[in-house]
């Protein structure tokens, strides 16, 4: 077990990377998720055609060949994802390597995959919401974008805030996947450093992972069961 004491700085740096990582790739997601589900209940079939088919792509593909994509791809294409270079945040992880790109390209294949999931769980919450409210919206003269932004969409966060949650979290493990393509500044590319290059055992070194990953995983399953015992008791108010 002495790997945590001498080598607690790495475990931590793996930490930041890995939650420097998922809250990028959360923003992203749920940027890009709303923008989908909007497209989704959209009213011209074209753009609904749009939404559906990002959708279905990236839910029944696996995130390996997602993060292979953007691995490999975005280099030929002449990208190095130098727009999440977020001020600050590099300083976090630069002590576990040098400023390689597969970073940021493994927050781009988490952010486009995870927002296929967002998408569905936000339109659930669309639809929970009273369709007699949005049908009063449109009588009183309300397009649909301002339908969305002031009746809807204010609704719909609150229905979907646990199922987003759910999703996070799993995007939160997903993150994990990342040390395969070469990121070393996460807790899975802890393994890689000790294990693999300075030779300490398996079993204490994935045990300081899972303790990492719980450590952010827990306190947000927690958050979320609060958040559904106040939505019970307001029900049943």
């Amino acid at each position: 077990m002495e790997v945590f004491s001498e080598k607690l700085g790495v475990f931590w740096h793996g930490y930041l990377g890995t939650l420097e990582m998922s809250l990028l790739a959360a923003i992203g997601a749920l940027i890009l998720g709303g923008l989908v589900a909007v497209l989704r209940i959209a009213p011209l079939p074209p753009l609904r055609g749009v939404g559906t088919a990002y959708v279905t792509v990236f839910r029944n593909i696996p995130l390996t060949v997602v993060m292979f994509f953007t691995a490999f791809a975005l280099p030929l294409l002449g990208s190095d994802a130098g727009f999440l270079k977020v001020p600050g945040l590099k300083e976090l992880i630069a002590p576990l390597g040098t400023d390689l790109p597969y970073f940021r390209f493994a927050t781009i294949a988490l952010t486009v995959y995870t927002a296929a999931f967002i998408c569905e769980a936000l339109r659930a919450g669309i639809g929970a919401v009273p369709t007699g409210q949005a049908e009063a919206a449109r009588s009183l003269g309300l397009t649909f974008g301002q339908n969305l932004r002031h009746v809807v969409m204010p609704q719909a966060w609150k229905y979907a805030v646990v199922p987003l949650g759910s999703v996070i979290i799993a995007m939160i493990k997903n993150s994990a996947l990342a040390a395969a393509f070469g990121v070393i500044a996460t807790l899975m590319g802890v393994v890689d450093e000790l294990v693999s290059q300075q030779y300490y055992d398996t079993i204490p070194v994935f045990l300081g992972v899972v303790v990492g990953y719980l450590t952010m995983t827990i306190p947000l399953g927690l958050a979320l069961d609060a958040v559904e015992r106040s939505q019970k008791k307001a029900v049943r108010r």
